[in-house]
């Protein structure tokens, strides 16, 4: 296991965000998933829960486009990573 895969907050251990990203797109992806988290906390004071549907979607597109959900990173070849990121940039 290489560590660097994984971030130990409060002692659990998270995977870590694929290091292939370009900074400028790592940068744009981490907004959207900070702005749809905002949402869900929106939405749960609101009682609304389509909204919050929709916002935790959002979370979990931004974070497999990060690499921290869905296929482990390390495990998909450069191109598949590439496609991952990029399909995700209208989020």
């Amino acid at each position: 296991m290489v560590e660097d895969r994984y971030v130990v907050i409060n002692g659990r251990r998270w995977r870590g965000t694929d290091p292939a990203i370009p900074e400028e797109t790592a940068a744009r992806l981490r907004k959207a998933l900070m702005s749809a988290r905002r949402d869900v906390g929106a939405a749960l004071r609101a009682g609304d829960e389509v909204a919050e549907a929709q916002a935790r979607r959002r979370v979990h597109a931004a974070k497999v486009a990060l690499g921290e959900r869905g296929t482990p990173w390390w495990e998909q070849t450069a191109e598949e990573r590439r496609q991952r990121w990029e399909s995700a940039m209208d989020l």
